[in-house]
C-alpha cells in the first residue's frame, strides 16, 4: 500500500548499495569513518519515490539510517535525510526525523 511502511526485511545487496551511497554523508554527519557498514535489515515506504530505513552494523553496535531514494524523473538521487547512532541490534526500525 503507498505510504505504508513495509514489515521490517533482511538487506539485499541493493539496500547495501543504497547505503554505500550514502557513506559519506554518514561518516559526515556522525564524524566517524567506519571500517565496518553493513546494512542488515530494512523497511521501505513508497512516496513520491522511496523511503528506506535501514540498520547498519558499524561494528560495535548499529546506526540506523533515514534515506530517501528520488524517482527516476526527479533525478534518482539517494539523499541521506538522518542518522540514528548507538543503536542495539534488535532495536526496532521506526520512522525518526533529525
Amino acid at each position: 500500500m503507498p505510504g505504508a511502511w513495509s514489515e521490517t526485511k533482511d538487506a539485499t545487496e541493493e539496500i547495501q548499495k543504497i547505503c554505500d551511497q550514502v557513506k559519506g554523508p554518514v561518516e559526515a554527519v556522525t564524524d566517524r569513518k567506519y571500517t565496518v557498514y553493513r546494512a542488515v535489515k530494512y523497511r521501505s515506504q513508497v512516496v513520491a519515490g522511496e523511503n528506506f530505513l535501514i540498520k547498519v552494523d558499524v561494528g560495535e553496535d548499529y546506526d540506523h539510517l533515514s534515506v530517501h531514494h528520488k524517482l527516476p524523473c526527479d533525478g534518482g538521487e539517494v539523499v541521506l535525510r538522518g542518522v540514528e547512532q548507538h543503536r542495539a541490534k534488535d532495536a526496532p526500525l521506526v520512522p525518526f526525523t533529525n
